[in-house]
């Protein structure tokens, strides 16, 4: 009988023998493997938790006990446990997020997936417990061990540490990788338990002494294996990185072992105040393709055959990340002042090119995004350039650091913001649609958004040129596309994409928005309606010629894939003001809401960022019929609007 398919909640493990959990643990490794898959999603980070997640949930009364997880991105088995089988759309619109999710189910505490938050929210939640009487309630954190490289993870142990009353339990999912194998010092402390050979061997000899005594003595091993496991650990030194925190530590427990992990987590459960348990488990475990990638164990994947693990689609089109990868290296060749620094991202961000060529030159901090930026601030004083790579949602992270450690100072740091604007599938806190927003007001930055890979090439050089303030290079995720050729550029560097004879809508593109753009255009051109598309290249600073270009036409639009409140389009209208112009602007772009997840393609249709859609309404603004109105036609044309086709 499938074990599987008779859960439905967490109180069906209730009467599972530890045999039948394996069972259970191996049935959920195959349908990881057979649906994720066809999906796509986060795979080997799902495999290494599942006895370690079903273990929590047999000791732990999930809803009543939270759970959180740091990052969300290994909640999968979480989802099934609770209730959620239906794979079939996971991370697509209508589907499964790939994160937990409030509104998908009352298991589901944290939504957000940046790494290194959990301990916070257990901090807290587990001081609302107390506060409240409700002393039977526990919370359950589950950090990986590359989020204990992020500050905020110590921030919440200090305090956790100063208040022993509360029911906290912290496991530490070790397998010795965020994304890539982690970093910094606490991963070489880490390793040293995993691999330290008093564990290792007192572990052994002592389940071997007990299994000398057959089934009987099998049995008391297993009674006080969860004990042995804290003598061990003290025998052998593994207390002495939680040593000065004053938090009950039980540990290393086989992370794969359910009846060892079931033991201790009753113990840390019992415990009545915070315990710190231990688990090292192994990323992409039971999957022998994911165990041999080394890259980073099937972290994430696309549609896959699971049978070999290879991609079942192969793209020939280089992706935005990939053009990077090759340019910064081009970049480093000609210039020895060029650094890398990433945020445990290294692989994803495109730096390992540069890393593998000039490994001296690239420095990974872990997921410390705070870190990196005051570290480059610190090597731009030291007379080097450095280049800080990151996804653009963790780029909101560092955003103190970025202006009063980079910018105050002058420092010549380049920003590469990978997956700018919708990025689909991973919801909410993945899209990277807040950087324009936030960046902009930082004073002297300057913001170039590439609308092709000539473009970003071409960006990326005049960027890291820059010593004396901070540059931004912002791109999609996916693959380039269409390269778009300007017809002429302007002496300040704006590229004029096409130019109509009629200059009735000006618009103005950002970055991959220029497909967009040029798409409104053509539709406008067949109502009659001439317009003239430009892309700034660097929208930020304004440049002079984007508002000499407004006050010489009717209508502006602009177009952008971040928030528009306060994005660029709110920042050429304030400049265009300030200059005196006071030709009609709509600002296009996403609206300050939390998007959840689905395609681009389909996301952008939700919000209106369609070309149908807005040459729909440019009509109407054109015509008259719909705020913001365009200027009207120059007296000696027409006293009253006439499509350009009409006029004599």
């Amino acid at each position: 009988m499938n074990i599987l398919e008779g859960i439905n909640g967490p109180r069906d493990l209730d009467g599972l023998s530890t045999q039948q959990l394996t069972q259970l643990s191996q049935e959920i490794r195959e349908f990881l493997i057979e649906n994720v898959s066809r999906t796509g999603g986060h795979l080997g980070p799902n495999l290494g938790v599942v006895e370690l997640t079903t273990a929590i949930h047999r000791v732990f009364d999930s809803p009543r006990d939270a759970v959180v997880f740091d990052t969300g991105h290994q909640s999968y088995v979480h989802k099934m446990l609770t209730g959620r089988k239906d794979f079939t759309k996971l991370r697509s619109q209508g589907g499964l997020a790939g994160y937990p999710q409030r509104s998908e189910s009352e298991h589901d505490i944290v939504e957000s997936s940046h790494a290194s938050s959990s301990l916070s929210w257990a901090d807290g939640i587990s001081r609302a417990f107390e506060m409240t009487g409700q002393s039977d309630r526990h919370v359950v954190a589950v950090v990986g061990d590359g989020a204990l490289t992020g500050g905020m993870t110590w921030e919440a142990l200090n305090n956790i540490s100063d208040d022993n009353s509360r029911n906290l339990v912290i496991v530490v999912n070790d397998n010795g990788r965020s994304y890539a194998p982690t970093i910094g010092g606490m991963a070489h402390f880490l390793n040293s338990v995993r691999t330290r050979r008093s564990y290792r061997s007192l572990h052994g000899s002592s389940e071997k002494f007990f299994g000398t005594f057959g089934g009987p003595g099998r049995a008391l091993y297993r009674g006080i294996r969860g004990g042995a496991h804290g003598f061990l650990s003290r025998f052998s030194n593994n207390e002495a990185l939680y040593s000065n925190l004053d938090i009950k530590y039980l540990g290393p427990v086989h992370g794969h072992d359910i009846g060892a992990l079931v033991e201790t987590l009753e113990q840390a459960k019992s415990y009545g105040a915070p315990v710190i348990v231990h688990a090292i488990t192994e990323k992409g475990r039971g999957y022998e393709p994911a165990l041999a990638d080394v890259a980073d164990q099937f972290h994430a994947v696309g549609q896959i055959d699971p049978a070999t693990g290879e991609p079942i689609e192969t793209g020939g089109a280089a992706s935005w990340t990939s053009v990077f990868s090759e340019e910064i290296v081009k970049l480093a060749d000609a210039n020895p002042r060029l650094v890398g620094i990433t945020a445990a991202m290294l692989r994803p961000t495109g730096l390992h090119r540069f890393a593998d060529k000039y490994p001296a030159r690239v420095h990974d901090v872990g997921i410390a995004e705070q870190h990196a930026v005051t570290s480059a601030a610190g090597l731009a004083f030291g007379g080097l350039h450095p280049v800080v790579a990151l996804y653009a949602t963790f780029v909101n992270r560092a955003f103190d650091q970025v202006l009063m450690d980079v910018a105050l100072h002058r420092a010549g740091v380049t920003f590469v913001l990978d997956r700018a604007g919708v990025t689909g599938p991973d919801g909410a806190s993945h899209h990277g649609m807040w950087d324009l927003a936030l960046l902009q007001v930082v004073p002297n930055i300057r913001i170039a958004a590439p609308r092709d890979a000539a473009r970003l090439r071409e960006e990326l050089g005049e960027a890291v040129a820059v010593d004396d303030a901070p540059t931004v290079i912002r791109f999609a995720k996916g693959t380039v596309g269409t390269e778009y050729d300007s017809l002429r550029r302007t002496e300040d560097g704006v590229d004029v994409l096409r130019e109509d004879e009629q200059r009735d809508v000006l618009i103005v593109t950002v970055g991959s928005m220029a497909k967009t753009g040029l798409q409104v255009a053509e539709l406008l051109a067949a109502q009659g309606i001439g317009a003239t598309v430009i892309d700034p290249r660097w929208v930020v600073p304004v440049p002079r010629s984007v508002i000499d270009f407004a006050a010489d036409h009717r209508i502006v639009i602009t177009l952008e894939d971040g928030v528009r409140v306060g994005g660029i389009g709110t920042r050429i209208r304030q400049d265009m003001r300030a200059h005196g112009v006071d030709t009609a602007v709509n600002e296009l772009g996403l609206p300050d809401t939390f998007l959840d997840h689905g395609s681009r393609d389909y996301i952008l249709d939700q919000v209106g960022l369609t070309p149908q859609h807005i040459a729909r309404d440019v009509v109407a603004q054109v015509l008259g019929s719909k705020i913001p109105i365009a200027r009207p036609l120059l007296e000696s044309d027409s006293d009253e609007y006439r499509l350009p086709a009409e006029r004599s």
